[in-house]
């Protein structure tokens, strides 16, 4: 049952949607002014938003994509795997001018509403330069412990499950986790006994869920087997639509435009500031304005709204004085490996698990290798996909009863060459050569090898190509000098008084942890700013 209800107001219509399960008021404004205008609603723009709402100022989310809906074919792996139901119907071009199909998802929340819910921390080593067997993965502008707080505040709004003692690289925390870890079923809890007698030390995943463990009855998440990486039908993986948007919006003075794409940024006439949001609508462009704007759109489409908005004043660019925009692009060295075993695995929850053992080093390496860590238990369709469709269906279903599945990830440089750019047309091209990939095959070997021990026999390998953007970063690294940065400390750009990027494009290094936490965390770092700034 729902209500629509239209009415006219001054330089607006407004648009209300009354439904039995909730209520949400859009208000299209093409000429209304806003203190804060957040570009993006993913784990960036939804957190920033989540945490100024309480102010009273007037904030308007802008989300070029909609809210994801809720039906059957989000658990189902036909669609999820095979007919790529969610992903942008876009295409990038590669170093090569070809085209290719990027796993991007423009909605609310963002990639955060297909993530596998891993939200970890950054370890506090990697807040400091490090040596790689590539190269050099540079320091952040300050450590570890100046940032602490925020990730405490993070795994606190996101629900995170942990147990703290049994991560030989586990930073210092000023808190302990706000839930209790998700226990491994037993298939997987015997193989994390197996691998502790070897002498490695299994964690239990940091995941971000809607579960009471104590009295399941009290949560939302029901450990089901269509979690990484489907959409939650019921609202128990703690995203940034369900923990940050709706949230905010639950505020009068925050509003969402869905369906609306930021087109160009437009500046003064001095180019000191940014006067005019341009944006696209079913109904045309139109242009909005406030004190302050927050582009939060990705590192790679941040980078692209940045360089698409030049002008004369800003001729390469937006923020781009330094020549930094679309430069450092990271994506991390992904590889799936599935482990096939004699036994059965009827794993449900499956991504419980994870090694870090060889975080900062290997058993013959004086360098990083990477973590780690479970997937969700993966079906056969999924198994057709890193397959190329090699295999019969029965031979796959056979498979996925008995396979242990796994994902490892290796951090990789940050390379000026490595960058987004614009084609002449305005086309996104991505001009990128992967690094420090030794250490992970190395990885990918050394955990193969332990996986033989304990009689898994036959291993399916997928490294990840280019389309795997899942943990973009880096295209507006933030820093003390504007020569070398595009963003100060604080994610100010350094040309642009009024212009901030809240997402993964301020990350200067990333380690080999899921960036999301670290998102998030600035995010509400980023906001504290704000409130004293506003």
């Amino acid at each position: 049952m729902f209500a629509l209800e239209c009415h006219s107001r001054e330089n607006s219509l407004v648009f209300t949607l009354l439904t039995t399960v909730n209520y949400r008021k859009f208000t299209r404004a093409m000429t209304q002014h806003y203190d804060v205008i957040i570009i993006g609603a993913g784990a960036g723009g939804g957190t920033l938003a989540y945490a100024l709402a309480p102010t009273g100022k007037r904030i308007l989310i802008i989300e070029r994509g909609d809210y994801l809906p809720r039906e059957k074919e989000n658990w189902d792996p036909d669609e999820i795997f095979l007919q790529k139901r969610y992903q942008a119907p876009e295409q990038w071009l590669d170093n090569e001018h070809q085209p290719f199909d990027p796993q991007a998802y423009y909605l609310v929340g963002g990639n955060t509403k297909l993530y596998g819910a891993a939200l970890q921390r950054m370890r506090a080593e990697d807040f400091g330069e490090l040596h790689h067997a590539d190269g050099i993965s540079p320091s952040w502008p300050f450590p570890y412990e100046d940032f602490e707080t925020y990730y405490t505040r993070a795994e606190s709004l996101f629900k995170i499950h942990g147990q703290q003692g049994e991560d030989p690289t586990e930073p210092m925390m000023s808190a302990d986790y706000p839930h209790s870890a998700m226990p491994h079923e037993p298939r997987i809890q015997a193989i994390a006994d197996q691998l502790g007698e070897k002498g490695l030390h299994p964690v239990h995943l940091t995941l971000a869920l809607d579960r009471n463990v104590a009295d399941p009855r009290q949560g939302r998440c029901i450990r089901c087997d269509t979690c990484d990486p489907y959409p939650c039908m019921v609202d128990a993986k703690c995203d940034a639509q369900t923990v940050c948007v709706d949230p905010a919006l639950e505020y009068d003075n925050v509003t969402l435009f869905t369906n609306t794409q930021v087109t160009r940024l437009l500046t003064s006439s001095d180019g000191g500031r940014v006067e005019k949001v341009e944006i696209r609508t079913d109904e045309g462009l139109g242009t909005l304005s406030a004190d302050t704007v927050v582009v939060s759109c990705g590192a790679i489409n941040s980078a692209v709204l940045l360089l698409k908005s030049a002008n004369e004043q800003h001729p390469n660019g937006l923020a781009n004085s330094s020549d930094q925009v679309g430069r450092n692009l990271m994506k991390h060295n992904h590889s799936a490996l599935i482990a096939i075993a004699p036994e059965q695995n009827p794993t449900v929850f499956q991504k419980t698990l994870g090694i870090h053992d060889y975080y900062f080093k290997g058993p013959s390496q004086d360098y990083p290798l990477g973590q780690v860590q479970l997937t969700g238990k993966a079906k056969w369709q999924r198994l057709a996909k890193m397959t190329q469709g090699d295999l019969p269906e029965e031979c796959l279903r056979h498979l996925a009863r008995h396979s242990v599945d796994w994902w490892i990830t290796t951090e990789d440089l940050p390379s000026p060459d490595n960058r987004v750019t614009l084609t002449s047309d305005g086309r996104i091209k991505i001009n990128f050569i992967p690094n420090n990939s030794k250490p992970h095959d190395e990885l990918v070997s050394l955990f193969e090898q332990h996986l033989r021990e304990l009689g898994f026999y036959l291993f399916i390998h997928k490294k990840m190509d280019l389309a795997v953007f899942w943990h973009q970063v880096g295209t507006c690294r933030f820093g003390d000098d504007p020569k070398t940065s595009v963003l100060n400390v604080n994610c100010r750009t350094h040309d642009l008084e009024n212009v901030y990027v809240v997402d993964a494009s301020f990350l200067p290094s990333m380690g080999a942890m899921n960036p999301t936490l670290t998102i998030i965390a600035n995010a509400l770092r980023v906001a504290d700013h704000l409130k004293s700034t506003l």
